[in-house]
């Protein structure tokens, strides 16, 4: 819904909702305090509005790490009539603001449904039709010398079909995050001023720097203790990712680059980055999962519970179905965890644009605008001139 702005004929404001005004309320009595400026990146962000946006809602919102230094330290958080909880208010508009600027549209009310019985039903599909598939080719139970997976899977019908697939996800988070850049970015910056925030961003991403509680010893999960357990299984989760990710690039090289094919020796530069990947993507998600069984019910929205839980369940499953495919390929269980792995992955890949993967795509993108806008005059100080 939106309202034609009193104050620009013909320009159309929109209303906030719920989850909105309550960021709205919560950030205005914030200002007034200040106290926790020196914890993460929302609060100096904050203090460079005096009033707060549907645009500046979205943002704040995504700049929050949901670490809960703030809300142990607050002394207007319940039971004082304020009620202040930056946490949980900021993630219920993190959930609105993924549905909202999702591509397709129509497909944002995944992120509300997109929890853990959706994406293991999706993964035991895919892999009960692969198995099938198999079945009906008599490759189900076949050893391959050498472990040779393109024998039971031609290579071409693999790189066209998980490409396409990860080609649209890619496609459909790019288009959510330049939606969602487009309406929280409106400030002109200089080239000079972009590259220089774009280098801090992409350092803050890399070492997940709010994930310290804004003093170094980390965010409070389940009671006042700091713990940077949290932050360590997020480092183990990104870069056993990456690992993974790098093994696929470097393997495709090899293969169309070089016309070196599969199964390469376990010794191999992209073997060696999977396994070391795989084994960061067991520990991260198995830890990440265990925190959020134990986590404070007032650190977040229980509602999105499912939704981690289902995205963590995937990465844990198509990586030890990666290293048990790994393990085995040269017996004749390849065939069956080739299926198994490949549905895992082909879930993955599908739910991805629509999973809790968004909320690293929309944060390093808030990351980006603090980092630009903290470089530039402070407004309220330029009004006030």
């Amino acid at each position: 819904m939106q309202l034609f702005d009193p104050k620009a004929p013909g320009t159309l404001i929109p209303v906030l909702n719920l989850d909105e005004s309550e960021v709205q309320r919560q950030m205005t009595v914030c200002n007034a305090c200040r106290y926790c400026e020196g914890f993460c990146a929302v609060f100096p962000a904050m203090t460079r509005r005096l009033e707060f946006s549907q645009a500046d809602i979205h943002y704040l919102a995504n700049l929050c790490h949901n670490c809960g230094a703030c809300l142990h330290a607050c002394q207007y958080a319940a039971p004082h009539e304020f009620a202040i909880n930056v946490p949980k208010a900021m993630a219920k508009v993190r959930l609105d603001t993924y549905a909202e600027y999702a591509w397709p549209q129509a497909m944002g009310t995944l992120y509300r449904r997109n929890g853990l019985t959706l994406a293991l039903a999706s993964g035991a599909g895919l892999a009960l039709f692969l198995c099938l598939t198999l079945m009906m080719m008599g490759n189900l139970f076949t050893a391959m010398p050498g472990g040779n997976l393109y024998g039971i899977f031609p290579h071409n019908t693999l790189a066209l079909m998980f490409g396409a697939v990860f080609g649209f996800a890619v496609l459909a988070l790019a288009i959510g995050v330049r939606r969602f850049w487009r309406n929280v970015s409106p400030v002109e910056a200089s080239r000079e001023q972009t590259t220089s925030a774009a280098l801090e961003a992409s350092a803050n991403v890399a070492t997940l720097k709010y994930l310290d509680g804004g003093h170094g010893e980390g965010c409070n999960n389940a009671d006042d203790r700091f713990t940077l357990w949290r932050r360590r299984f997020h480092h183990f989760t990104f870069y056993g990712f990456m690992l993974c990710f790098a093994a696929t690039g470097v393997a495709t090289l090899y293969h169309f680059l070089l016309g070196w094919s599969a199964p390469y020796p376990v010794l191999s530069v992209p073997v060696m980055l999977g396994i070391v990947g795989g084994f960061g993507l067991l520990v991260g998600p198995a830890g990440l999962l265990w925190l959020n069984l134990r986590r404070n019910a007032e650190h977040g929205d229980e509602q999105q519970k499912p939704m981690d839980r289902g995205f963590i369940a995937l990465l844990f499953l198509v990586s030890a179905s990666g290293l048990a495919l790994l393990a085995f390929r040269e017996s004749m269980a390849l065939g069956l965890l080739l299926a198994i792995h490949l549905g895992l992955v082909m879930a993955f890949f599908l739910t991805m644009p629509y999973s809790k993967f968004a909320h690293g795509i929309f944060r390093s993108a808030a990351l980006l605008k603090y980092s630009i806008e903290k470089r530039q005059p402070n407004p309220i100080n330029a009004a006030s001139d």
